[in-house]
């Protein structure tokens, strides 16, 4: 197997992985969501209606940038176009969306998810809620851009979320922070008689910013 296989076929066993994890930790029902990783031009990514305990190195997936499958026989994701938008436009080199029930509940209240945590600003800042457009269309994709500019995760109104990393841990990770930040608004707001403080961008952009050095140094 050549170097690139073996890369291609690393990153699609992680790319699984990620996948089943969102259904371990309850961000998808079924094969309701989709995962992808970057490499080189190459965009893997989960097929359509297959589960995910089902996925071997056999069903590899994937594209070029311009949607044309280049890689195994399964149909790709019908949220193909939200990928590759996020692929041309950002360093994204994975992308994660779910359909995850706090964060969609919160898609149907609000414009976009009031501040009530710093870890917001791991997103760079206030997470903004896309507009309604039909599933995998060009108009749902572009409505997402336009909610994650400067923004490495956003709301999907009515549907769900989307977050991008350098990595799919990061994305994953930047996915499961959202749903708790959502879940932390929902059961916030629901005292009643009380209003849930919130944090200006001028907090959410220093607490971003000492986040970037966060963790162990190599």
């Amino acid at each position: 197997m050549s170097g690139t296989a073996q890369d291609t076929a690393a990153v699609w066993e992680a790319l699984v992985a990620t996948a089943r994890r969102t259904v371990a930790d309850g961000l998808v029902v079924g094969t309701s969501g989709n995962v992808s990783a970057r490499v080189g031009d190459l965009v893997l990514v989960t097929p359509s209606g297959v589960p995910y305990d089902r996925l071997t190195p056999d069903d590899v997936t994937g594209v070029d940038l311009t949607g044309h499958q280049v890689l195994g026989t399964l149909v790709p994701t019908s949220e193909l176009p939200l990928h590759l938008a996020v692929y041309r436009t950002t360093e994204a080199r994975a992308v994660v969306h779910t359909h995850a029930v706090h964060a969609t509940a919160v898609s149907t209240l609000v414009p976009e998810l009031p501040p009530v945590h710093y870890m917001a600003g791991a997103l760079g800042g206030t997470v903004r809620v896309a507009p309604y457009a039909l599933y995998g269309s060009d108009e749902l994709a572009a409505n997402m851009l336009r909610a994650l500019d400067g923004r490495a995760g956003c709301l999907l109104r009515n549907h769900g979320t989307v977050t991008y990393g350098a990595t799919l841990d990061q994305a994953y990770d930047r996915t499961a922070q959202l749903e708790w930040m959502c879940r932390l608004w929902l059961t916030a707001s629901s005292v009643p008689g009380l209003t849930p403080s919130l944090l200006t961008e001028a907090q959410l952009a220093e607490a971003g910013a000492r986040l970037k050095g966060y963790g162990q140094r190599r």
